[in-house]
């Protein structure tokens, strides 16, 4: 397969340097086709609460271009916030050997998919759904979710979850191609030192001088049950210990409002960080939180970047990558996702840790992440595409 076209939403922080590192170890030929500007452009988030845009460049170093979208309301959020009529056209004037697409829930997904089968273009699939917490999904989603995965002939896992998730679905073994989650291992370097400095910095300003942090960073949305981690820590901490929020959104008041209500509690919030912001941000802590809940955290990417930089998770047991990167003794620790008691057991366990034990939890999670990186993704992705000339 020499020409691949990449059908994907928006420019995304975690795809481009992957696109990127393709672009420059592998002879792929690929063309990234984009639907919306989201994230290239000042856009508010919903989620964040806020307007921005990434800091980082989301388009040099490859092949993309924009497909007009004429939605009405424009995004991810709904069936045709993807409406992009031109899309196949496009497509079509690039001639493509095969596409890979991002999805499938959005009206011009459905047309990609239509348009392949009508002009006989090989599809493969991307995506990192799992069933962690859910017995099984409803027999009507099942049968439309087989017959969808069917009409691909290759599908690339990101982790163990969501293997599971695909082959509980009928996608057969020899469809499934390993191409883990990964982040720009490069961005995320804890020998940085301008990042270490800046790291340095924040806990001076927080005055966290000494302290054990905690590290939260993200939407504060109640899927990712920040309430829930401020009422475990201020439950378990010590004078010794701190946590740190970073980032925005609707559960922002609850928690500002419960900090205050325990002052002696160590509790610092920083605002939203943008890409280059944050390795200073998971620098500056000793145990990166992520609790989320329910079927919300389909991996967990933020997970990989703190690992990268050294720093030990804590993780519910419903976060899509706990299987693959939080090993609990070996890289961090895990409780039930819906057990607040759980949450906060663990949560002491983790401030109780010892220097020695902590420093080779740091260790463990450097070198676990390190077969995570884009020349792993790469390589299941080429083999996805060596399967369709194979057959």
């Amino acid at each position: 397969m020499s020409r691949l076209a990449i059908i994907l939403s928006h420019p995304v922080q975690y795809y481009s340097p992957w696109f990127r590192w393709l672009r420059a170890h592998t002879p792929l030929e690929f063309r990234v086709f984009y639907l919306w500007e989201f994230g290239v452009t000042p856009r508010r988030d919903p989620q964040f609460g806020t307007t921005f845009q990434w800091d980082v460049d989301l388009l040099a170093g490859y092949d993309s271009e924009f497909v007009p979208n004429v939605a009405r309301d424009p995004g991810t959020h709904h069936f045709r916030g993807l409406d992009n009529p031109a899309l196949t056209t496009r497509l079509a004037a690039w001639r493509p050997d095969a596409m890979l697409l991002f999805g499938y829930k959005w009206l011009s997904f459905q047309r990609v998919l239509w348009w392949a089968r009508r002009h006989g273009v090989p599809l493969l699939f991307r995506g990192d759904s799992h069933l962690l917490g859910r017995a099984r999904l409803p027999w009507t989603s099942r049968w439309l979710l087989r017959f969808l995965y069917g009409r691909f002939a290759a599908v690339t896992f990101v982790g163990a979850a969501n293997h599971d998730y695909f082959r509980a679905l009928g996608v057969p073994e020899r469809k499934l191609f390993f191409a883990p989650h990964a982040v720009d291992a490069e961005h995320f370097n804890p020998a940085d030192a301008a990042a270490g400095a800046a790291a340095a910095a924040l806990r001076s300003g927080l005055g966290l001088a000494g302290k054990r942090v905690v590290l939260f960073a993200g939407k504060f949305t109640p899927t990712k049950q920040p309430v829930e981690l401020l009422q475990a820590f201020v439950r378990v901490a010590t004078a010794a210990d701190a946590l740190v929020f970073v980032g925005d959104g609707a559960e922002k008041a609850r928690l500002t409002a419960l900090a205050a209500a325990h002052p002696a509690a160590c509790v610092r919030f920083l605002p939203f960080a943008n890409q280059s912001e944050m390795p200073a941000r998971y620098l500056l802590a000793d145990i990166f939180v992520l609790p989320s809940r329910g079927s919300y955290e389909t991996w967990g990417l933020a997970v990989n970047e703190a690992m990268h930089l050294g720093v030990p998770c804590l993780v519910s047991d419903l976060v899509g990558c706990q299987r693959d990167l939080v090993r609990p003794g070996e890289s961090g620790w895990v409780f039930p996702a819906d057990d607040a008691a759980a949450l906060a057991a663990t949560l002491a366990a983790a401030l109780g840790t010892q220097a020695e034990e902590l420093a080779r939890l740091r260790r463990n999670a450097l070198a676990l992440v390190a077969s995570y990186t884009y020349e792993q993704t790469s390589a299941g992705l080429l083999a996805a595409l060596a399967s369709l000339s194979a057959d």
